[in-house]
C-alpha cells in the first residue's frame, strides 16, 4: 500500500467518523423522545438510561387525548399549515413569475429590495404586525396567522431561481399560441419546476407546523390554539409531565414525516436548482 492510498483511506475513515458523530447527535434526541413516550413518569430520568423501557405504558397516549383537547389542537395545526402552504405556493409562484419572466423597469431592484427583507427578523416586526391585526379586529382569529404568513421572500427567491432556469422559448411559443401570462405560469412553467415547488411545500409546512411564537401572540382562545401551544399544558411551573409531553410530541411528528418522506427527492433537486443567483 503506497502513501497516497493510505492517506485516501484515512481521509475516508475520518469523514465517515465525522458523519457518524453528526448522525448520532441528530438521532439520539429522537430515540430518547420515543423511549420516554412509552415510560412511566418515574422511569424517565432513571440512570442508566433505559432506551427500551422495561415496563411499557401505552396509557400515555390515551392520557394525552383526555387531559387536553389534543384532537382540536391537531386539527387547528393541520388546517392552518395546509391553508398557509397552499397560499404561499400561489403568491410565491405569481411573484416569482413576475421577477423572472416579465420585463419592466426596476424589476431587479424591486426583487433585491424584497429579498432584503429576509435580513429583518420576524421578532422585530411582530409588535407592529400585532398592532395592525388588532386595528383590523382580526386578533384571536386564524385569519391573522394566514394573512401574516402566506407571503415569504424565501419562497419567491426559491421559485424565481427555478423559473430563471427555464428557456424563454417555452414562453414565446405559448404566447404565439395565444396563452396569457397566467396560463403560461400555471400550465407551462409550474409543471417544469416541481422540485422547487416540493421544496417550498415542505419548508412552509414544517415552518407553520412547528411555529410557536406567532400563535402565542395572535391567539388567545383555547379552542383556536395550535398543537405547539397545546403541548405546553404538560409543562407546569414547578413540574413537567415528560412522558405525556413526549407522547404528544411523537404524534405531532407524524404529518411532518409523511410530507418529508413523500417529497425528499424533490427537495434535494429544488435546492440544487436554487443554488445560484441568476439574472
Amino acid at each position: 500500500m503506497n502513501k497516497s492510498t493510505a492517506e485516501r483511506i484515512t481521509g475516508k475513515v475520518l469523514s465517515y467518523l465525522v458523519f457518524f458523530c453528526f448522525a448520532a447527535v441528530t438521532i439520539l434526541p429522537f430515540l430518547w423522545m420515543t423511549s420516554t413516550a412509552f415510560k412511566f413518569e418515574q422511569d424517565v430520568f432513571r440512570f442508566p438510561i433505559e432506551w427500551i423501557p422495561s415496563s411499557i405504558r401505552w396509557k400515555n397516549f390515551q392520557d394525552v387525548f383526555t387531559k387536553i383537547p389534543y384532537l382540536n389542537y391537531y386539527w387547528n395545526s393541520i388546517r392552518l399549515s395546509v391553508i398557509i402552504t397552499v397560499l404561499t405556493l400561489l403568491t410565491s409562484s405569481l411573484a416569482a413569475y413576475s421577477f423572472a419572466k416579465l420585463r419592466y423597469r426596476g424589476r431587479d431592484q424591486l426583487f433585491l429590495l424584497y429579498l432584503a427583507t429576509l435580513m429583518v427578523p420576524w421578532q422585530v416586526i411582530m409588535i407592529p404586525q400585532f398592532m395592525v391585526i388588532s386595528k383590523l379586529k382580526l386578533a384571536d382569529t386564524h385569519l391573522s396567522l394566514i394573512l401574516t404568513q402566506s407571503f415569504t421572500p424565501f419562497g419567491v427567491f426559491l421559485l424565481r431561481q427555478a423559473f430563471m432556469g427555464i428557456s424563454e422559448e417555452y414562453s414565446q411559443a405559448a404566447k404565439i399560441d395565444g396563452c396569457t401570462h397566467l396560463e403560461i405560469c400555471f400550465r407551462i412553467i409550474l409543471p417544469m419546476v416541481k422540485p422547487g415547488l416540493s421544496a417550498l411545500t415542505i419548508f412552509t409546512f414544517m415552518g407553520c407546523w412547528n411555529d410557536y411564537l406567532a400563535p402565542l401572540i395572535f391567539l388567545t382562545s383555547n379552542s383556536k390554539r395550535t398543537l405547539q401551544l397545546g403541548l405546553k399544558y404538560f409543562q407546569a411551573e414547578h413540574s413537567t409531565s415528560f412522558a405525556l409531553l413526549m407522547a404528544g410530541t411523537l404524534m405531532a411528528l407524524i404529518p411532518v414525516l409523511i410530507v418529508y418522506v413523500m417529497a425528499q427527492k424533490q427537495i434535494i433537486k429544488g435546492m440544487a436548482n436554487a443554488g445560484g443567483i441568476k439574472g
